[in-house]
């Protein structure tokens, strides 16, 4: 006879943390963890896709993309309880076999090295940045110095957490510094109008500036990259007290984050206008005309480098059990294995250290990463599973809904892909 789903490690089945806490998990921390998987670097980012589509469809998408997350979510979470496998990589084994979980094992290490590897270059940069600028070019405030600090003083400790819940308190922080950024990003749009130094709003997309109808769809990825948080959804929903809360934790994090998305999009076109970057925290960089401005602009800058301190836990904790899965397929589960679970740990921190120092800009990398795995991981893989249905509980409409999901994933990263690359050639 089988072992409970939870108690067996299913081959290929990743993201399922072996001790759960003894009072079980919260809503609260859920919700904290789930968001704090999809606010992280590319927070920055969504003002600049209101630049490209204009406010209103720029509104229009975000809705669009946070209801196709639900959708998706819940279609894991469906088969999750119709099915033995209580994790991402075990309804794909389920699903597609051996090659169904190796695939997502991959996915999601490219994905969440990627998202790491851009949270530790942003946070060196803007150490280096702000303490250059308060104390001159010093050889402790290097890049290299400034990073090493933060790795082993504090992410280090964080890591060594066995569990997802015990981040609970650190994804609230980030949250927090998120809601931040945000209401001074307001604060300061909504005073620039007051002084009359605002531009127009942009309703609508401007193609007699040179946005071209396929532009449109660079910003997809964008906004898909910034809703991911499928490959947490196992681990959050393994260490709650009732697991059918996880569909309203979700829901609740869905609605957070459209409104924080909405919000920073708004007030930082409406700030920076036509000047915005694809990184708006560049933008703040710039040096203010008075000392206040100055001041909001280090706060900001300073918000920003401890949010991605807080993210970078939350994203390494999946990263890190599909490593161990993918190379130590027939091991115990990675939190019953304290040498195995630390060497993974400082072997990964380390790598993601040396990388973050080597290679000066991975953003295009990012972009690649949001147009394939990251699309794959949460469009691709859940619609494909529902369409395997191996359970026999997908309906008609469920079909058809995993259908249309595919084509409009795999046409958008195919044109987005297309896009860029004709961008790039352009320029040269």
């Amino acid at each position: 006879m089988a072992k409970p789903a939870a108690e067996t490690r299913h081959d290929g089945a990743p993201l399922l943390p072996k001790i759960r806490p003894r009072g079980g998990a919260s809503i609260y921390g859920a919700v904290f963890n789930v968001s704090t998987s999809m606010i992280g670097a590319g927070i920055m980012s969504i003002p600049a896709t209101f630049k490209v589509l204009g406010v209103i469809p720029g509104f229009i998408l975000i809705l669009m993309v946070a209801f196709a997350v639900e959708v998706t979510v819940e279609f894991l979470l469906r088969y999750t309880n119709s099915g033995e496998s209580a994790s991402y990589g075990g309804l794909m084994a389920e699903s597609f076999g051996k090659f169904g979980s190796v695939a997502l094992q991959v996915c999601v290490m490219v994905t969440n090295l990627g998202d790491v590897l851009c949270g530790n270059q942003s946070e060196g940069t803007l150490h280096l940045g702000i303490l250059q600028e308060w104390f001159g070019i010093q050889w402790w405030n290097s890049r290299a110095c400034a990073l090493l600090v933060i790795v082993l003083f504090v992410m280090l400790p964080f890591l060594l957490l066995r569990s997802i819940e015990s981040l609970k308190h650190a994804s609230a922080v980030s949250i927090l510094l998120a809601v931040l950024f945000v209401a001074i990003c307001s604060i300061m749009a909504i005073y620039a109008m007051w002084e009359g130094k605002t531009q127009r709003l942009r309703l609508v997309p401007d193609f007699a500036k040179g946005v071209s109808f396929f532009d449109l769809f660079t910003t997809i990825p964008v906004f898909a990259t910034s809703f991911g948080c499928h490959v947490n959804v196992h681990p959050v929903r393994a260490e709650l007290i009732r697991p059918s809360d996880m569909s309203s934790a979700v829901r609740i994090s869905l609605v957070l984050c459209v409104v924080i998305y909405v919000t920073v999009g708004f007030f930082g076109f409406l700030l920076f206008g036509d000047s915005i970057m694809s990184d708006m925290l560049v933008n703040f960089d710039q040096t203010s005309d008075s000392a206040i401005g100055t001041l909001l602009n280090d706060i900001v800058r300073l918000s920003y480098v401890i949010h991605l301190m807080m993210v970078f836990p939350v994203m390494n904790f999946s990263l890190r059990v599909n490593v161990d899965e993918l190379i130590f397929p027939r091991k115990p589960l990675l939190a019953t294995d304290t040498s195995r679970f630390v060497s993974i740990t400082c072997v990964l921190l380390s790598f993601i250290y040396l990388a973050a120092i080597a290679v000066p800009d991975i953003w295009y990398f990012f972009q690649f990463m949001g147009t394939t795995t990251v699309m794959c991981l949460m469009f691709i893989f859940p619609s494909a599973i529902i369409l395997r249905d191996v359970h026999g509980i997908a309906t008609r409409r469920d079909k058809i809904v995993a259908v249309l999901v595919i084509i409009l994933a795999a046409g958008t990263s195919l044109i987005a892909i297309s896009s860029n690359v004709y961008s790039s050639i352009s320029k040269k």
